[in-house]
Protein backbone atom coordinates (compact mmCIF):
# COMPACT_ATOMS: atom_id res chain seq x y z
CA UNK A 1 0.00 0.00 0.00
CA UNK A 2 1.23 3.21 -0.74
CA UNK A 3 2.10 5.95 1.67
CA UNK A 4 -0.47 8.40 0.07
CA UNK A 5 -2.77 5.83 0.96
CA UNK A 6 -2.11 5.16 4.38
CA UNK A 7 -2.20 8.57 5.25
CA UNK A 8 -5.35 8.74 3.82
CA UNK A 9 -7.14 6.15 5.54
CA UNK A 10 -5.16 7.33 8.68
CA UNK A 11 -6.98 10.96 8.69
CA UNK A 12 -9.67 8.96 7.37
CA UNK A 13 -10.16 6.86 10.66
CA UNK A 14 -9.17 10.61 12.28
CA UNK A 15 -12.39 11.96 11.33
CA UNK A 16 -14.99 9.05 12.19
CA UNK A 17 -15.41 10.11 15.84
CA UNK A 18 -15.33 14.04 14.74
CA UNK A 19 -18.11 13.15 12.54
CA UNK A 20 -19.87 11.16 15.28
CA UNK A 21 -19.79 13.55 17.55
CA UNK A 22 -20.80 16.51 15.35
CA UNK A 23 -23.62 14.18 14.34
CA UNK A 24 -24.16 13.90 18.18
CA UNK A 25 -23.53 17.62 18.96
CA UNK A 26 -26.27 18.13 16.03
CA UNK A 27 -29.39 16.85 18.03
CA UNK A 28 -31.43 19.68 19.76
CA UNK A 29 -31.84 19.95 23.16
CA UNK A 30 -35.10 20.83 25.32
CA UNK A 31 -34.92 22.59 28.23
CA UNK A 32 -37.70 21.39 30.78
CA UNK A 33 -38.58 23.78 33.51
CA UNK A 34 -41.39 22.57 36.07
CA UNK A 35 -42.19 24.07 39.46
CA UNK A 36 -43.47 21.02 41.15
CA UNK A 37 -41.04 17.36 41.57
CA UNK A 38 -41.00 14.46 38.70
CA UNK A 39 -42.90 11.80 40.30
CA UNK A 40 -46.26 13.51 40.79
CA UNK A 41 -46.03 14.67 37.52
CA UNK A 42 -44.88 12.31 35.90
CA UNK A 43 -48.48 11.55 33.92
CA UNK A 44 -48.29 15.00 32.63
CA UNK A 45 -44.42 14.19 31.67
CA UNK A 46 -46.12 11.08 30.05
CA UNK A 47 -48.10 13.43 27.92
CA UNK A 48 -45.32 16.14 26.87
CA UNK A 49 -43.42 13.00 25.87
CA UNK A 50 -46.43 12.23 23.63
CA UNK A 51 -46.62 15.33 22.26
CA UNK A 52 -42.97 15.48 20.84
CA UNK A 53 -43.60 11.86 19.62
CA UNK A 54 -46.35 12.71 17.65
CA UNK A 55 -44.50 15.66 15.91
CA UNK A 56 -41.20 13.56 14.73
CA UNK A 57 -39.11 13.82 18.17
CA UNK A 58 -38.07 10.88 20.72
CA UNK A 59 -36.26 12.14 24.02
CA UNK A 60 -32.27 10.37 22.95
CA UNK A 61 -32.81 9.56 19.86
CA UNK A 62 -33.68 12.82 18.00
CA UNK A 63 -34.01 15.25 20.87
CA UNK A 64 -32.28 15.28 24.38
CA UNK A 65 -34.88 16.38 27.21
CA UNK A 66 -33.19 19.11 30.10
CA UNK A 67 -35.07 18.54 33.06
CA UNK A 68 -35.16 21.05 35.97
CA UNK A 69 -37.63 20.67 38.73
CA UNK A 70 -38.31 23.38 41.36
CA UNK A 71 -39.60 20.77 43.82
CA UNK A 72 -42.32 23.40 45.17
CA UNK A 73 -39.69 25.87 45.79
CA UNK A 74 -40.79 28.85 43.76
CA UNK A 75 -37.57 31.15 44.61
CA UNK A 76 -35.01 28.28 42.96
CA UNK A 77 -36.87 28.47 39.16
CA UNK A 78 -34.59 31.50 38.16
CA UNK A 79 -31.46 29.88 38.74
CA UNK A 80 -32.92 26.72 37.02
CA UNK A 81 -34.19 28.70 33.89
CA UNK A 82 -30.51 30.62 33.47
CA UNK A 83 -29.19 27.02 33.87
CA UNK A 84 -31.10 25.83 31.07
CA UNK A 85 -30.56 28.88 28.96
CA UNK A 86 -27.12 28.63 29.33
CA UNK A 87 -26.93 25.11 27.94
CA UNK A 88 -28.19 26.93 24.85
CA UNK A 89 -31.52 24.37 24.64
CA UNK A 90 -33.56 25.38 21.38
CA UNK A 91 -36.54 25.71 23.21
CA UNK A 92 -37.54 26.01 26.94
CA UNK A 93 -41.00 24.24 27.88
CA UNK A 94 -41.88 26.49 30.96
CA UNK A 95 -44.56 23.90 32.79
CA UNK A 96 -46.48 23.75 36.20
CA UNK A 97 -47.60 27.35 36.13
CA UNK A 98 -46.47 30.86 36.07
CA UNK A 99 -43.56 30.89 38.76
CA UNK A 100 -42.02 28.74 35.86
CA UNK A 101 -43.14 31.02 33.04
CA UNK A 102 -42.26 34.17 34.42
CA UNK A 103 -38.65 32.45 35.57
CA UNK A 104 -37.90 31.79 31.67
CA UNK A 105 -39.26 35.11 30.73
CA UNK A 106 -37.11 37.13 32.96
CA UNK A 107 -33.90 34.36 31.49
CA UNK A 108 -34.38 35.22 28.01
CA UNK A 109 -35.89 37.58 25.27
CA UNK A 110 -34.27 35.11 22.55
CA UNK A 111 -34.96 31.33 23.18
CA UNK A 112 -38.04 30.32 22.19
CA UNK A 113 -40.48 29.26 25.34
CA UNK A 114 -43.29 27.22 25.16
CA UNK A 115 -45.35 27.46 28.35
CA UNK A 116 -48.76 26.22 30.20
CA UNK A 117 -50.00 28.68 33.37
CA UNK A 118 -53.54 28.99 35.12
CA UNK A 119 -54.59 32.17 34.54
CA UNK A 120 -54.22 34.75 31.62
CA UNK A 121 -50.97 35.61 29.94
CA UNK A 122 -52.11 38.71 28.28
CA UNK A 123 -52.94 40.47 31.77
CA UNK A 124 -49.59 38.76 33.08
CA UNK A 125 -47.97 40.64 30.41
CA UNK A 126 -46.56 37.63 28.35
CA UNK A 127 -47.68 37.90 25.40
CA UNK A 128 -49.64 40.80 23.50
CA UNK A 129 -52.35 38.73 22.62
CA UNK A 130 -53.79 35.30 22.06
CA UNK A 131 -53.88 35.15 18.69
CA UNK A 132 -50.55 36.98 17.88
CA UNK A 133 -48.18 36.57 20.91
CA UNK A 134 -45.30 38.43 20.18
CA UNK A 135 -41.78 37.73 21.36
CA UNK A 136 -40.11 34.48 21.82
CA UNK A 137 -43.02 32.85 23.64
CA UNK A 138 -46.33 30.95 23.03
CA UNK A 139 -48.28 27.99 24.83
CA UNK A 140 -51.36 27.32 27.12
CA UNK A 141 -53.86 29.13 29.11
CA UNK A 142 -55.63 26.46 31.41
CA UNK A 143 -57.36 29.02 32.78
CA UNK A 144 -57.86 27.03 36.26
CA UNK A 145 -56.98 29.90 38.10
CA UNK A 146 -60.09 31.71 37.01
CA UNK A 147 -62.11 28.67 38.22
CA UNK A 148 -62.38 28.89 41.78
CA UNK A 149 -65.68 30.53 42.11
CA UNK A 150 -67.19 27.64 39.97
CA UNK A 151 -65.31 25.16 41.89
CA UNK A 152 -66.90 26.88 45.41
CA UNK A 153 -70.31 26.80 43.17
CA UNK A 154 -70.26 22.68 42.85
CA UNK A 155 -69.40 22.34 46.46
CA UNK A 156 -72.22 24.53 48.01
CA UNK A 157 -74.55 22.56 45.38
CA UNK A 158 -73.26 19.66 46.80
CA UNK A 159 -73.49 20.65 50.10
CA UNK A 160 -76.22 23.71 50.70
CA UNK A 161 -76.06 23.99 54.29
CA UNK A 162 -72.51 24.39 54.23
CA UNK A 163 -72.37 27.55 56.17
CA UNK A 164 -68.33 28.41 56.28
CA UNK A 165 -66.08 27.04 53.39
CA UNK A 166 -62.51 27.12 53.61
CA UNK A 167 -60.17 28.04 51.09
CA UNK A 168 -56.39 26.82 51.24
CA UNK A 169 -54.13 29.31 49.32
CA UNK A 170 -50.57 29.39 48.42
CA UNK A 171 -49.39 33.07 48.99
CA UNK A 172 -46.08 32.18 46.75
CA UNK A 173 -48.54 31.33 43.53
CA UNK A 174 -48.92 34.48 41.29
CA UNK A 175 -52.10 34.04 41.32
CA UNK A 176 -53.29 34.02 45.09
CA UNK A 177 -54.58 37.08 45.29
CA UNK A 178 -56.81 36.95 42.53
CA UNK A 179 -57.97 33.47 43.44
CA UNK A 180 -58.57 35.22 47.23
CA UNK A 181 -60.57 38.08 45.45
CA UNK A 182 -62.88 35.47 43.43
CA UNK A 183 -63.61 33.49 46.23
CA UNK A 184 -64.62 36.33 48.56
CA UNK A 185 -66.77 37.41 45.54
CA UNK A 186 -68.22 34.44 45.28
CA UNK A 187 -69.13 33.45 48.60
CA UNK A 188 -70.31 37.25 48.78
CA UNK A 189 -72.66 36.81 46.50
CA UNK A 190 -73.86 32.97 47.71
CA UNK A 191 -74.20 34.54 51.22
CA UNK A 192 -71.64 32.01 52.74
CA UNK A 193 -68.53 32.77 54.73
CA UNK A 194 -64.69 32.04 53.25
CA UNK A 195 -62.13 30.99 55.54
CA UNK A 196 -58.53 31.33 54.21
CA UNK A 197 -55.82 29.43 54.74
CA UNK A 198 -52.35 29.69 53.49
CA UNK A 199 -49.06 27.04 53.23
CA UNK A 200 -46.84 27.07 50.71
CA UNK A 201 -44.38 24.18 52.01
CA UNK A 202 -45.52 20.62 53.54
CA UNK A 203 -44.89 21.93 57.14
CA UNK A 204 -47.71 24.21 56.51
CA UNK A 205 -50.36 21.36 55.81
CA UNK A 206 -51.10 19.95 59.20
CA UNK A 207 -50.94 23.74 60.62
CA UNK A 208 -53.47 24.92 58.40
CA UNK A 209 -56.11 21.94 58.62
CA UNK A 210 -55.56 21.94 62.58
CA UNK A 211 -56.84 25.28 61.80
CA UNK A 212 -60.08 24.73 59.55
CA UNK A 213 -61.12 22.59 62.07
CA UNK A 214 -60.52 24.89 64.98
CA UNK A 215 -63.23 27.57 62.96
CA UNK A 216 -66.02 24.33 62.08
CA UNK A 217 -65.10 24.95 58.31
CA UNK A 218 -68.12 22.82 56.59
CA UNK A 219 -66.06 22.15 53.21
CA UNK A 220 -63.04 23.03 51.36
CA UNK A 221 -61.84 24.34 48.39
CA UNK A 222 -58.11 24.05 47.08
CA UNK A 223 -56.83 26.50 45.36
CA UNK A 224 -55.41 25.65 41.94
CA UNK A 225 -51.58 25.91 42.52
CA UNK A 226 -48.81 23.58 40.94
CA UNK A 227 -47.08 22.62 44.18
CA UNK A 228 -50.62 21.75 45.54
CA UNK A 229 -50.90 19.50 43.17
CA UNK A 230 -47.56 17.94 43.63
CA UNK A 231 -49.26 16.71 47.05
CA UNK A 232 -52.17 15.97 46.15
CA UNK A 233 -52.42 12.65 47.62
CA UNK A 234 -50.97 14.08 51.59
CA UNK A 235 -54.04 17.15 50.74
CA UNK A 236 -56.16 14.13 49.75
CA UNK A 237 -55.45 12.23 52.79
CA UNK A 238 -55.48 15.15 55.21
CA UNK A 239 -59.04 16.12 54.16
CA UNK A 240 -60.13 12.44 54.78
CA UNK A 241 -58.59 12.49 57.78
CA UNK A 242 -60.50 15.44 59.26
CA UNK A 243 -63.72 14.25 57.38
CA UNK A 244 -63.40 17.59 55.30
CA UNK A 245 -65.60 17.50 51.86
CA UNK A 246 -63.04 19.36 49.34
CA UNK A 247 -63.04 20.46 45.90
CA UNK A 248 -59.50 20.41 43.46
CA UNK A 249 -58.17 21.39 40.30
CA UNK A 250 -57.42 18.34 38.45
CA UNK A 251 -59.05 14.97 38.05
CA UNK A 252 -55.97 13.28 39.44
CA UNK A 253 -57.18 14.53 43.28
CA UNK A 254 -60.55 12.49 42.64
CA UNK A 255 -58.47 9.40 41.38
CA UNK A 256 -56.73 9.88 44.57
CA UNK A 257 -59.82 9.77 46.60
CA UNK A 258 -60.72 13.12 46.74
CA UNK A 259 -64.34 13.91 46.71
CA UNK A 260 -64.80 16.21 43.64
CA UNK A 261 -62.35 18.24 40.85
CA UNK A 262 -63.50 20.61 38.36
CA UNK A 263 -61.04 21.22 35.44
CA UNK A 264 -59.32 20.90 32.29
CA UNK A 265 -57.38 17.59 31.22
CA UNK A 266 -53.77 18.52 32.36
CA UNK A 267 -52.45 15.35 30.23
CA UNK A 268 -54.21 17.01 27.32
CA UNK A 269 -52.18 20.21 27.63
CA UNK A 270 -48.73 18.88 28.45
CA UNK A 271 -49.08 17.15 25.68
CA UNK A 272 -49.88 20.10 23.40
CA UNK A 273 -46.84 21.85 25.08
CA UNK A 274 -45.07 18.78 23.48
CA UNK A 275 -46.62 18.99 20.16
CA UNK A 276 -45.78 23.02 20.05
CA UNK A 277 -42.32 22.36 20.94
CA UNK A 278 -41.90 19.87 18.10
CA UNK A 279 -43.58 22.76 15.50
CA UNK A 280 -40.31 24.96 17.00
CA UNK A 281 -37.66 22.33 16.30
CA UNK A 282 -39.33 22.16 12.86
CA UNK A 283 -38.83 26.02 12.23
CA UNK A 284 -42.33 27.33 13.31
CA UNK A 285 -41.56 30.63 14.77
CA UNK A 286 -43.71 31.51 18.91
CA UNK A 287 -45.16 34.43 17.04
CA UNK A 288 -47.39 32.34 14.39
CA UNK A 289 -48.31 29.76 17.23
CA UNK A 290 -51.69 31.50 19.18
CA UNK A 291 -51.74 30.83 22.54
CA UNK A 292 -54.36 28.03 22.98
CA UNK A 293 -57.07 27.74 25.55
CA UNK A 294 -59.13 24.59 26.62
CA UNK A 295 -63.01 23.95 25.57
CA UNK A 296 -63.78 21.78 27.24
CA UNK A 297 -63.66 21.13 31.46
CA UNK A 298 -64.80 17.50 33.51
CA UNK A 299 -66.49 17.18 36.71
CA UNK A 300 -65.53 14.36 38.45
CA UNK A 301 -67.04 13.15 41.40
CA UNK A 302 -65.53 10.27 43.91
CA UNK A 303 -68.56 8.30 44.97
CA UNK A 304 -66.77 5.81 47.56
CA UNK A 305 -65.35 9.49 49.34
CA UNK A 306 -68.87 10.88 49.15
CA UNK A 307 -70.15 7.88 51.05
CA UNK A 308 -67.58 7.55 53.37
CA UNK A 309 -68.10 11.30 54.43
CA UNK A 310 -71.88 10.52 54.71
CA UNK A 311 -72.83 12.81 51.85
CA UNK A 312 -75.70 12.48 48.88
CA UNK A 313 -74.79 13.71 45.45
CA UNK A 314 -77.81 15.44 44.07
CA UNK A 315 -79.13 13.84 40.96
CA UNK A 316 -78.53 16.71 38.92
CA UNK A 317 -74.74 17.00 39.99
CA UNK A 318 -74.59 13.53 39.11
CA UNK A 319 -75.86 14.17 35.37
CA UNK A 320 -73.23 17.15 34.73
CA UNK A 321 -70.28 14.86 35.78
CA UNK A 322 -68.07 13.48 33.13
CA UNK A 323 -67.09 10.78 35.28
CA UNK A 324 -68.06 9.02 38.73
CA UNK A 325 -65.90 6.89 40.48
CA UNK A 326 -67.85 4.18 42.68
Amino acid sequence: MKRREIITLLGGAAAWPLAAFAQQQAIPVVGFLNSASPHAFAPYVAGFLQGLREGGYIDGQNVKIEYRWAHGQYNSLPQLAAELVGHQVAVLVASGGEPSVMAAKAATSRTPIVFGIGGDPVKLGLVASLGRPGGNITGVSLLTSSLEAKRLGLLVELMPKAAIIAVLVNPNYEQAESQKKEVREAALNIGRQIFIVEASSDRDFDPAFAALVQQKADALVVAADPFFNSRRNVLVALAARNRLPAVYEFREFADAGGLMSYGTSLVGAYRQYGMYTAQILKGAKPVDLPVLQPTTFELVINLKTAKALDLTVPPTLLARAEEVIE
